[in-house]
């Protein structure tokens, strides 16, 4: 594994074995509301179980491009015709004229049908959709790393109740979490999305984090691509189709003008490093770090019977 430390919590190929019928399910609650509260966070099974997902994630895609053969589910062609449907409201949404630089008012509208169908879907599924509703909060509207971890949340609660399995591995990533890239690429694009942080805490990119670690591990072994070629813009639109890791610079590359050295800073001095193996460890623990160990993106979780609270198991 890139990643050489032991996890304790459950993967995609054991976490529905643990969800039977007799279980009770509860309506997930916030539980993090004060600074004070993360040690509880970092000690949970939920903690646990949600790196335990991203690890196994990780190992799994290592190596291998977006474009190989992989099993499709028909609870993956349903989740991809989900977001092809977000997709469509985004176009039947168009932005509102408005003389503001960040957060145009459509998103309401666009949110607003988000809102009434999830209002209607199964209990497993409503929570990550609720979790973080930027427009009740304030007049901007944001995108920040919990949305992205909210995603990978419901995708690990799918698991554990075993609508996806150890076989979807390559399609979580591959097909679904990259087709909601898509779709939060398109949201932030047309309704000029604040990117919280951007000049905090997380460094690496203004709104994603994961597609980073998990694009890095496909690039583990490569024989010809090293770390140093990604901030080559003819290696990132020759090969974007193909890996993860590219596309998100490429997305870099169309959003910021300037040298990428002063724009992306974090992953410039990333492009240093030897190799790709040494890339993901780097950045699974940046994760860890600035991302999951932090306040201002784990006050957004809801935990409940799936992903719980409670100390993780010894």
């Amino acid at each position: 594994m890139a990643e050489t430390e032991q996890q304790s919590g459950s993967t995609p190929e054991d976490e529905a074995h643990e969800v039977t019928d007799s279980v009770t399910f509860m309506v997930p609650k916030k539980e993090i509301s004060m600074v004070p509260d993360m040690s509880k966070w970092k000690r949970s099974q939920a903690y646990a179980d949600y790196m335990g997902f991203v690890l196994t994630l990780n190992e799994g895609v290592k190596g291998k491009n977006l474009t190989c053969e992989y099993k499709v589910s028909e609870t993956v062609e349903k989740l991809l015709d989900l977001l092809e449907t977000l997709d469509r409201w985004i176009n039947e949404t168009p932005p509102a004229d408005q003389p503001s630089r960040f957060g145009n008012r459509a998103y309401r509208t666009w949110f607003a049908k988000l809102d009434q169908v999830s209002a209607h879907a199964h209990p497993y599924t409503r929570t990550p959709l609720h979790t973080h509703n930027p427009t009740h909060k304030c007049a901007r509207i944001h995108y920040i790393t919990c949305h992205e971890a909210a995603f990978a949340a419901f995708l690990c609660c799918l698991c554990k109740v075993g609508a996806l399995r150890v076989d979807d591995q390559l399609a979580i990533v591959f097909k679904v979490f990259n087709r909601y890239l898509a779709v939060m690429r398109k949201l932030q694009k047309t309704y000029r999305m604040e990117p919280a942080g951007s000049q905090g805490v997380w460094g690496l990119d203004d709104f994603q984090f994961l597609p980073f670690i998990w694009g890095s591990s496909q690039f583990v072994d490569h024989p010809t691509l090293e770390p140093r070629h990604f901030i080559d813009e003819r290696v990132v639109n020759e090969h974007h189709q193909d890996f993860m890791f590219l596309e998100c610079i490429k997305f870099i590359n169309e959003m910021k003008t300037g040298p990428f050295a002063e724009h992306s800073n974090q992953l410039w001095n990333i492009s240093a490093v030897p190799s790709w193996s040494k890339v993901n460890q780097g950045l699974v623990r940046m994760y860890k770090a600035e991302c999951m160990e932090k306040f201002p993106v784990i006050q957004h979780f809801k935990f409940g019977s799936l992903l719980s609270i409670q100390p993780g198991k010894p």
